[in-house]
Order: C-alpha cells, then structure tokens, then sequence
C-alpha cells in the first residue's frame, strides 16, 4: 500500500465531537494587490521552486516523488504542483513563459500518450485515472504495491486545468496544452469508482479490484468531488457532495480553542485549497454553521499552534514559533522511552493534532507551517523565521526547508532510515517529497497575491464542480474574470 492512500486512511476511524454555537461569517475579502513579503519567505519560495525545476526530467517531464531517491518513480501528485509551480515561475521572473510552456507540453504530451488498462504492470492508469506511482523512465506502474489513486489523480488534474486556464494565447504550443489538459481530464470515468455510490473509492489495484475505502468527510478529497462533478463526460451525482459532507459531524468540535472542522494532518487543510478560493463561497454545511472552508483552514492552522504551545506530549523544540504536523518522513519504525513514557517512533506517515485521528512523534514538517501562509500568516511568517534562525543549515538547504526533523529524537544506536541523528538538534531529514514542496510554492503565490486561484477562477469545470457541489456566494456569483 502507497505512503499517501495508508495517511489517507485515517480518515475511516473518526471519533464524534461536540458542537456549539458558531460565530457569525466572516466577510469574503476583497482580492487584494501583491504583498511585499519577508526576504526569507521570497527565498523560501523560490529555492522550493527550484526543486520542481531542476527535478523535471527533461525526456518526459515527470517529476520524482522525492530527492534524493533510492527509488526511481514519479509522483503524479507533484506533477500537478509541478505545472503549477512553473506559471508561478514565470510570474516571478525566474524562468520564461517559453521554458514553462514547453516543460507543461512535454509532461501531457507524455502522460496522454500512455497506456490504460487492466494489465499488472504495463499501463500508467485505468479507465482515465492513474498510478498513484510511475516509472520515471517508463511512465508504467512503478511496482506490485502501488494502486490507481483517485485523489493523487485529482492532484495532478488540479495542475493539469491550471496549465489548461493559465496558457491561453493564440500560439499553437499553447492550444495544444489546452486541448491536452481537456482530454486528459475528460478521459477520467469517475462513476467508476463508485462501487459504493454515491461515494468514491480511494482507488483500485488489479489484484484485489476497487479499493473498500471511500472518501468521506473531511478531508484533503474535496478536490476529488469538486472534479468529479464538474466533468463534462463522466460526472458523479450531486448527491454524492451530500454523502461526503454528512459524517463531518464526527470531525467537528473545539479543539486549543478553535470551533473548525478537523483532520489532524494539517495537508487535508492545504492540498485543495492550493488551487481553490474557498474564501466568500459556502456549500449547504457551512451555510448553516456560518462560516467557509478557508476560515476552517484558518482554525485548524490556529490550532495547530495552540497544540505546539501546550505541548501536552512534552517535546523538544514545540512552541509558539516552531510548530506544524502533517504527512512527513520521520526518523524510523521504533519505540522508545522518552520523559519515562513508552512512545512510538515512525519514518513516513501521517502526523497531525486536532478531534481525530492524531499522531504526534516529536517530528515537525515545515510545510504544515509554511504551506498555510495564506491562512494565519501572522503566525506562519514568524514561524518561517524562527525555524530558520534556530535550526540554520542543519534543516534549510539548496531547495529550501528539507521535509521534517524531529529535535527530540537523539538516539544513535541504529541509522535513521532517511537522514541522520545529531546528538544535539535530533533527527535531521536530508529529503524533499514533492507534495510538500508544492503546498509551500502554491501558497505563498496565493498569500502574495492570489495567483493560482485567479487563475482557477477561469476554468468552467472549476466552477461547475463548486455549482454541483451547492456552492454560492463570493466569486461564484460574479462573471467569470478576464485575465
């Protein structure tokens, strides 16, 4: 089973959490002009850029999982960063829209030429959707363990219909990405994954069939269901945003003092909201309670370091200015006995506070933190520096932060399975995982001057999906914008 469908899984096991009453909505803001953001934060967002960059192969364009690798697959999840991430080069003056053209054409010249179908290991996906994990040199199904996956698919179409919106001259290289795009999102049969309707499953392997796990809310597959009712060819009910949306009941509450939706990995607050403006459009749930899913980002972003300031677990290095858990590398499978309590030790997995489903060994992500900029930048941009300031070059590299460390960590009786152990700051990673990279790029453009949504805003299948879904209010009741 891949590393992001096992994070995701989480999400079958919520406790239910009480309700209270909900404070009144907040005002959508108006689209506000391009901030003048900290030198470190520029340099953050372009030294992450870089990654995308030079990591695009360049016969093919995929992008890899994660450097450095011992493994050699791509990541179709960080290929739809990736597309992004080269717009957001261009805007910034890093690279020409020429260079960014090319890599976007390259990549879905090469992602619509593969093969579908039921095969173990000669096709790159099924019925429209594809391997969570692809050969790098072959564009194939990397190996046995790795499954069709409906919200990795998702990703990479979220980069796909930026591509699709973004290049839109009347130059034949850039038609053919838009023509591309549509017949690579066209070609995805959603019903299919429906084997329990209305909901959609995770995914399917050729061994064992469709996956037993659906996604429900909440969590990081809005993207899922917003795709899927938006398709032109193969869409899902609208009765199926309604199945998603009834178990959030068990996710809701009070957690450090915020009222919010929660999944305790902080990238099921980031990952959708990096191509999407939820702020000003509420569907039917959040019409009741009052509020949108981009102020619920907010609170759980909050809360994250309302948790980091209680520390209830006594960890080294946690605080006001240095916090954030999510889905990361981490030192390695143990136990240990850390302040006399026995604790459990992983490499990568899901790690998160909040109502459900929380795991917290010690090891902080920076992009829990950096990636919700948009959301609290007040305490994100502090965070930013801090981490920069304590910890120096020990975590802050050639392409910015590297994936996670864990201070607390200082055992050195056996090798860390990534990176390696300072008796004095703790594990230090010494990878970059392509889908926390991305969250980092996307939203400091969208803090910076909401790039990546605006231009989101001009896609119709966007739109059409948040339509189905119920959503109104905001942008969704202007015209559609002019670039």
């Amino acid at each position: 089973m891949s590393r992001f469908l096992a994070c995701s899984m989480l999400t079958a096991s919520l406790v239910v959490a009480g309700c209270g009453a909900s404070p009144p909505p907040a005002p959508a803001p108006d689209p506000a002009p391009s901030r003048a953001l900290p030198p470190l934060v520029d340099d953050l967002q372009q030294r992450t850029f870089r990654w995308f960059w030079e990591h695009t192969r360049e016969d093919n364009g995929l992008i890899p999982d994660r450097t450095p690798h011992t493994e050699p697959f791509s990541s179709i999840a960080a290929i739809g960063f990736g597309l992004t991430a080269y717009a957001i080069g261009v805007e910034r003056g890093w690279i020409t829209r020429q260079q960014a053209r090319d890599h976007t054409l390259r990549v879905l010249r090469y992602l619509r030429s593969l093969p579908q179908g039921a095969s173990f290991e000669d096709d790159a996906g099924y019925h429209g959707f594809f391997y969570h994990f692809l050969g790098l040199a072959n564009g194939r199904r990397y190996a046995r363990w790795v499954e069709v996956s409906s919200v990795d698919t998702a990703l990479l179409l979220g980069g796909v219909l930026f591509a699709q919106s973004y290049y839109d001259r009347e130059d034949p290289a850039e038609g053919e990405i838009r023509d591309l795009a549509d017949q690579l999102y066209r070609a995805v049969e959603w019903p299919w994954l429906q084997e329990r309707p209305p909901l959609i499953s995770m995914g399917w392997v050729p061994e064992n069939g469709i996956i037993s796990h659906d996604w429900e809310g909440y969590n990081e597959a809005m993207i899922v269901y917003i795709l899927a009712l938006g398709s032109p060819t193969h869409p899902v009910d609208p009765s199926a945003w309604s199945a998603w949306t009834r178990t959030y009941a068990r996710s809701y509450g009070e957690f450090h003092g915020h009222k919010y939706l929660s999944f305790a990995p902080h990238f099921g607050h980031q990952y959708s909201h990096a191509w999407i403006d939820f702020r000003g459009i509420q569907d039917e749930w959040m019409r009741k309670e009052g509020f949108d899913y981009f102020e619920n980002s907010r609170r759980a972003t909050l809360a994250q370091r309302a948790y980091a300031i209680a520390n209830p677990m006594g960890w080294k290095g946690y605080g006001g200015d240095v916090w954030g858990l999510t889905a990361s590398d981490g030192p390695r499978v143990t136990n240990r006995i850390y302040n006399l309590q026995p604790r459990q030790f992983r490499h990568y997995s899901a790690r998160g506070a909040g109502i459900a489903d929380a795991f917290d060994d010690g090891t902080l992500a920076p992009t829990a933190a950096a990636a919700s900029i948009a959301f609290a930048p007040e305490i994100v941009i502090p965070a930013i520096e801090a981490m920069h300031a304590r910890y120096g070059e020990a975590i802050w590299r050639e392409h910015g932060f590297i994936d996670a460390f864990n201070p607390s960590f200082t055992w050195n009786d056996e090798p860390a399975q990534t990176g390696y152990i300072d008796p004095q700051l703790g594990w230090i990673d010494d990878n970059f995982i392509g889908i926390d990279q991305g969250p980092i790029v996307l939203m400091i453009e969208n803090h910076r001057n909401g790039f990546v949504w605006d231009v989101m805003k001009r896609n119709p299948y966007i739109r059409k999906g948040l339509e189905r879904a119920g959503f109104s209010g905001g942008w969704l009741d202007q015209p559609v914008p002019t670039k």
